[in-house]
């Protein structure tokens, strides 16, 4: 198992959730990472990405009460989730994408955790 993510649950609507994705293997720091979610019948949807030099990106559905960060030194990445709403509601995933060599030859690296569960309730 190369990402385990976990953290999710039952929260009411105002609350906040912390999510922590903890990385092993051949996931490196220098990977973008990644949080993505998922409701049933709809498209995977990018929440949140980080780069390896702490820039950040969110979905415009989530910017201002949602924060990504990571801790290279402990190979977690996190997803700090405020103000939690309804549709907050599916399953968290956490990625991690780079690149790797092989004999100089680069290839997309790409590695998902299982999910973890959210729900928000009214």
């Amino acid at each position: 198992v190369q990402l385990q993510a976990f953290g999710g649950g039952l929260v009411q609507a105002g609350g906040s959730l912390r999510l922590s994705c903890a990385a092993s293997g051949s996931i490196f720091s220098s990977d973008t990472m990644e949080w993505y979610r998922q409701v049933p019948g709809k498209q995977r949807e990018l929440v949140a990405d980080i780069i390896s030099g702490g820039g950040t990106k969110y979905a415009d559905s989530v910017k201002g009460r949602f924060t990504i960060s990571r801790d290279n030194a402990k190979n977690t990445v996190y997803l700090q989730m405020n103000s939690l709403k309804p549709e907050d509601t599916g399953v968290y995933y956490c990625a991690a994408n780079g690149i790797r060599w092989n004999d100089g030859t680069p290839s997309v690296f790409r590695s998902w955790g299982q999910g973890t569960e959210v729900t928000v309730s009214s």
